[in-house]
This record gives structure tokens, sequence and C-alpha cells, in this order.
């Protein structure tokens, strides 16, 4: 190995950030996570909302990405994405999914499984909606994602017959009229949507030091189980 390269076997790293004890725990871990949520904004992180997505294909061959949540509460963590993608195809196949936040910064990280549903096309539109206008040119310009083509210029010419077909309406407007992003002027793509992934269990992991990490777990047998969460501690 080059001198100039560093050892990752030598990288080591005291984890002193804080502690999990049960009795401050919360019963509902959403609580926990929107509170970790709610430090890990307030600290500067860039994109805190950034996770790893782990699916598998219906014979378990597994991959993993990072997308961006959207959304979480009691009917599960919300993403979007096209629903023809690797991923899309993925949980077609296999309905199951699992997340990491790898939140390092502040040597915490919280994991997340269990069944996977497809997000209703009303709620799918109102978010597309929001998305920036050359966000929304991008899904149409990436229809084949995860697809292979021929080169960065095969996508920016998607992307510019995308702006032809439906312009911004931002552009020519007179000076003083009302702001118009243009939400409606690009529709929603029938291969783009969302998903929410309904938890059965979900981990806090809190760094400690000597590696003696706090680690908790909420698990519960079924998503649709209405009754109070288990709450385990497992060995770092």
């Amino acid at each position: 190995m080059s001198s100039t390269t560093p050892d990752p076997a030598r990288l080591r790293r005291s984890y002193e950030g804080g502690e999990l004890s049960e009795p401050a725990l919360p019963a509902d871990p959403l609580a926990l996570f929107a509170a970790w949520f709610a430090d890990v904004h307030a600290s500067g992180l860039v994109e805190p909302n950034a996770m790893i997505l782990a699916t598998a294909s219906a014979d378990g061959v597994p991959s993993a990405r990072t997308v961006l949540l959207k959304g979480y509460g009691p009917q599960g963590f919300r993403f979007f994405t096209n629903l023809t993608s690797h991923k899309g195809r993925d949980l077609a196949e296999n309905p199951r999914a699992a997340l990491v936040f790898p939140w390092h910064p502040m040597y915490r990280q919280v994991r997340v499984a269990g069944p996977v549903f497809e997000l209703p096309r009303g709620e799918v539109a109102a978010y597309f909606r929001t998305r920036p206008y050359g966000s929304r040119l991008g899904a149409w310009a990436s229809e084949n994602q995860s697809g292979v083509v021929s080169g960065r210029d095969e996508l920016e010419r998607r992307y510019a017959e995308a702006a032809r077909r439906w312009p911004d309406p931002a552009e020519g407007r007179p000076p003083g009229a009302p702001d118009d992003d243009g939400a409606d002027a690009v529709p929603l793509p029938d291969f783009w949507g969302g998903y929410r992934v309904v938890p059965e269990s979900i981990e806090f992991w809190q760094g400690r030091r000597d590696r003696l990490h706090d680690r908790i777990r909420y698990r519960r047998e079924t998503p649709a189980d209405p009754g109070e969460w288990t709450v385990e501690r497992l060995s770092p």
C-alpha cells in the first residue's frame, strides 16, 4: 500500500457523544426518531434526510443505494423514485426493505426494517408538484433509470426535449407578475411514484467509548399491530 494512501485498518476514533438509557426512552420510537432528526438537522449536517435503502430481488440478490427521506409518521418512512428503476423492480418482486440513517458526525445511526407499500397516486402527484421545475424535467429525462445510456449527451438531449415540451412558465413573465413555479407545467410521469417502509423494527445506535455502543431496538410482530412496541437492548 502506498505511503500516501490511508490504511483503513488504522483509522480509529473514540465515540463519545451521548448515551441511550432505558428509563429515558419514549414508548414510541417515532418520538425518539423525531428528536434525533431534529438534532441532526440543527447540527448543520449536509442532507440529514439521506438514508441507505437496501432491497433484494425475488431470488435474494441484494442492492443498496442512498435516497432521500421525504416524510415519516405512523404510516411509515416515505420516499419517491422511478418505479421502473433497479430498486423499483426489486420492490415489485420482493416488497420488503431496510433503511439506515448514517449520522456519523453525531456517532449515531438508525436502522429501520419492514414491508414496503406503494404510495397512492394522489399523494405522489401532490409531492411531484412541489419539486423544482428542473427536477420535474429530470424525472422525464431519466425515464429509463438504472438503464444503460450512450453518454451524458443523451441525457442532456432528453432534458432539452422535455423543456421544449413543457416550457418553464417563469420565463418571459412580465415584471411585477405574480410568481409561478410552474407546478402544473410538467405532468407526473406514470413511471414515477413513491413508497413507504412500514417499520417492524427500528434500532437506535449511539456510539460509546471502547466500542461499548448503546443499541436499542423497538420491535413489533407485524407492522399493522396496534399494540405497544417491545424495547430491547442489543449487544454491541
